[in-house]
């Protein structure tokens, strides 16, 4: 059995011999949850809070101008700005600021904690297997003393209650196809009348999303390559055209509208690494792109969805749009030159 202290020790070990990775990567590594390492901090560097992390977030605007980062294995999404219009019905949340750009799923929030590594000041948020959900980073334009005042405010009575992780169960088999009718679910996927209906429709046949995309009407979702994939970025970056990025983890998904600029790759990462929003990509863990066209009341809205090899998204990517409002032609056009490419 791994005790507290001699992860502590262990982990202490693996930084100095790998100063460069990850503490993500360390943990899988060295085979527990980064919950865990970052838990073995505490009293040191880090300080375990507690509370309702509802109104610890909507308290973050006090903040001021910060970064927030959201990842999952294979994207890196970081965005800096303010949170803005936070709300929650229930345990669904949303910060809607023109930066800050969030969707929360509470009930998978499960660890919080305040981090203070190198002198950058964190808040940092686990689900309940020990996962990374969400972290808030203070900046050089944050108002330090309000994060210290927020850390006093959530700061848990016992520092030493150990994390006990609760692993999430496997996930299920697609369905067989043969027991799906393709002809109903192309003919519902046709009547959409929203985006959003997407995932209504997945649940109605039992159909994970890739597995659903492979069913889609023809011409309504066809498979791209990585290489056409960094042409499109390209493209997008050099017409200065805004798109929306999604990158989630299980208990949020951030948003990115915007230009994309300066584009980098980097051993197996593809990088945007803009003043306002960075993203890390890890191009060699992209099984699948599917182009993605999906009917609503304002007309056709094109995506891109990126699949890992277990089918897991690890980002959606759509041109910039409003509801009630058509989805950009340019958009669109450059999409289909690098389906034609």
């Amino acid at each position: 059995m791994i005790t507290a202290q001699s992860l502590k020790e262990r982990w202490a070990t693996f930084k100095q011999e790998n100063p460069k990775t990850r503490i993500r990567d360390a943990a899988n590594q060295l085979g527990v949850s980064e919950a865990e390492l970052v838990a073995t901090q505490v009293g040191d560097t880090v300080q375990r809070l507690e509370g309702d992390f509802r109104q610890l977030l909507k308290d973050v605007p006090t903040l001021g101008y910060v970064m927030a980062l959201t990842r999952n294995d294979n994207i890196v999404h970081e965005r800096k700005g303010v949170y803005e219009k936070v709300s929650f019905n229930d345990q669904t949340g949303l910060v809607l600021g023109p930066d800050i750009d969030l969707r929360l799923f509470m009930s998978h929030w499960h660890f919080g904690f305040a981090v203070n590594e190198n002198d950058r000041k964190s808040l940092q948020f686990f689900d309940q297997d020990g996962q990374a959900i969400h972290k808030i980073y203070m900046t050089d334009k944050s108002d330090v003393a309000a994060y210290e005042a927020l850390v006093q405010i959530y700061l848990a009575a016992d520092q030493t209650a150990p994390v006990v992780t609760v692993p999430y169960p496997e996930k299920t088999k697609d369905i067989n196809n043969e027991d799906i009718d393709v002809q109903a679910f192309q003919a519902d996927w046709l009547a959409m009348q929203d985006t959003h209906e997407f995932f209504g429709l997945l649940r109605k046949y039992k159909l994970e999303r890739e597995q659903g995309l492979r069913m889609a009407p023809e011409g309504y979702a066809e498979p791209i390559s990585v290489d056409q994939l960094k042409k499109l970025f390209e493209t997008v970056a050099q017409r200065e055209l805004p798109i929306m990025i999604f990158a989630s983890s299980p208990g949020c998904i951030q948003i990115h509208t915007g230009p994309v600029k300066k584009l980098v790759s980097m051993g197996p990462w593809y990088n945007v690494l803009d003043p306002e929003f960075n993203m890390h990509l890890r191009e060699d863990q992209i099984n699948s792109i599917w182009v993605t066209r999906k009917p609503t009341k304002d007309g056709i809205v094109t995506g891109l969805d990126l699949f890992d090899k277990d089918g897991n998204t690890i980002a959606l990517i759509f041109g910039k749009r409003k509801p009630g409002v058509p989805e950009m032609q340019e958009w669109q056009n450059i999409v289909n030159e690098t389906i034609a490419a």
